[in-house]
């Protein structure tokens, strides 16, 4: 697919509609070959050129076809331009230095430097260093126009903006030397791969600046860093000693403000998760406490945002040790207005219900509200991985119930809709479960058969080191409990 292609299949309706008035405005209302053009790569991506060239160009003059590509692509970009300029800061400096540049052209240069100044104040405004250095080097220039500008000034500003931008360059090199030795490290828990270790080395190995060490940005956005490194590795116990660590300095130094207390909040949630990974409860538990705390602050600002992630706590938490009081949180869930606004917030309570009750050996409650979570809209929209996920927790369910005639009519229903996941490897782990439950639903004994002692044993060999978070019900731990 080509370029022009491309552009059309991501425009949505209002750049459409925008589109069509922007170029009404321009030529007219005549025949617009343009408009034409649109439409048929919209109703058709795979249309071929051909069959568009001669519905436009009965003549068969292919160069006006090829020209007519060309102008609606730069066209479309236009309109995208002026329709969005305003949308984000960035987009509307550009289109204020590209006034400065037209009106500068024209030689009417108290207008450009009216709207340098104002690039100027949304570059200050959003710390955009380098479009500032661009900025003041365009004030020193327009300084030999106009006598109002002293170009001593810009130059004092422009050298100090560089030492800024030289600092967070150094920033960004050293964050990129950290990442590279983080992702080639296996085991921070070996004495000479120690996560403090590494960040502690290789900051003084490439610090040159001094006070960077110390800067608050620098910190946050190694934070950053560090902790994002360490979930995609699922070191958890390295990410808890290092929130802890990082979590009380910055307390003890006055880090934490209004403007970054939504990196306070993601920290104390990344902590409780951590310590719920490593299996410590109670201390969860009570930095849970400490979460919903930290959300009342600054007149519960970011409170709705974070509170679904303090809530999963609390149900991840009382699962382990109280399943009654993990399905109270969950009932208290659905009655939550302010949760209806997260997406897929539903489908988590309808799952961890389900898995609940099935913890619980209350089969029926299980399914009624592994039902419930058929039916709303956040179940239509999830991923198709997960629909399948969720399939098969329905049948492991079923199977425990006892209903094996509507065990094998769903299960016959589950592989026809799912077969394009059954035929794909990364749900192999789904298909060879599927395998042992048909058999098991096919002897007297069921799945503590004997003949399914080997099967299984070898299943859970197979799988042992595999990643569970994924599963609506670990498959593991139920093929654990049968063969106990």
């Amino acid at each position: 697919m080509d370029i022009l292609n491309q552009i059309v299949e991501v425009l949505n309706k209002e750049e459409i509609r925008f589109y069509k008035l922007f170029a009404l405005r321009q030529q007219g209302n005549s025949e617009r070959k343009d408009l034409f053009l649109l439409d048929a790569l919209r109703k058709n991506p795979d249309a071929s050129d051909e069959k568009i060239f001669r519905k436009l160009y009965p003549d068969g003059d292919k160069n006006a076809y090829y020209r007519l590509r060309n102008r609606l692509l730069e066209d479309i970009n236009r309109s995208l331009m002026l329709q969005h300029y305003e949308d984000e800061e960035l987009l509307l400096i550009f289109h204020q230095l590209t006034v400065v540049r037209i009106y500068t052209a024209k030689n009417q240069y108290q207008l450009a430097f009216h709207f340098l100044r104002k690039a100027e104040q949304k570059a200050l405004k959003t710390e955009n260093h380098e479009i500032l250095d661009i900025i003041y080097g365009e004030f020193i220039r327009l300084s030999n126009e106009l006598m109002v500008i002293n170009p001593e000034t810009y130059v004092s500003l422009r050298r100090k903006n560089s030492e800024t931008l030289n600092r967070l360059r150094q920033m960004d090199d050293l964050l990129a030397v950290v990442s590279y030795r983080l992702k080639i490290t296996q085991n921070f828990g070996e004495k000479q791969n120690s996560l403090m270790g590494i960040l502690e080395e290789t900051t003084n190995s490439f610090m040159q600046d001094a006070g960077l060490a110390a800067s608050p940005r620098f910190r946050f956005k190694l934070y950053s860093l560090v902790s994002q490194m360490l979930l995609q590795k699922q070191d958890y116990a390295s990410l808890e000693a290092y929130l802890k660590k990082t979590i009380a300095e910055f307390t003890t130094e006055h880090l934490f403000n209004k403007t970054n207390h939504e990196i306070k909040l993601q920290m104390l949630t990344y902590l409780v998760n951590s310590l719920f990974k490593t299996g410590k409860i109670d201390e969860s538990l009570q930095y849970s406490d400490a979460l919903h705390d930290a959300m009342l602050e600054f007149n519960s600002l970011h409170f709705e945002r974070f509170e679904i992630f303090y809530y999963n706590s609390l149900v991840n938490n009382y699962s382990t040790f109280d399943i009654p009081k993990a399905i109270s949180i969950l009932q208290d869930l659905l009655q939550n207005k302010n949760l209806r606004k997260v997406p897929f917030y539903e489908l988590f309570v309808y799952l961890n219900l389900a898995t609940s009750y099935f913890d619980l050996h209350q089969y029926n409650q299980a399914i009624r509200h592994l039902s419930k979570a058929y039916l709303i809209d956040s179940y239509k929209k999830a991923d198709a991985s997960l629909k399948f996920k969720i399939a098969v927790a329905e049948l492991i369910i079923r199977y425990e119930n006892g209903d094996l005639d509507f065990w094998h009519y769903r299960k016959d229903q589950i592989v026809r809709e799912n077969q394009a996941e059954l035929d794909d490897d990364k749900h192999l782990k789904e298909k060879e479960l599927l395998k042992i439950l048909i058999k098991a639903a096919a002897e007297p004994d069921g799945i503590k058969s004997r003949k399914l002692r080997p099967s299984i044993e070898t299943y859970l060999k197979v799988w042992e080191n595999s990643e569970q978070e994924s599963e609506v019900i670990r498959y593991l731990n139920w093929l654990r409990d049968k063969i106990k």
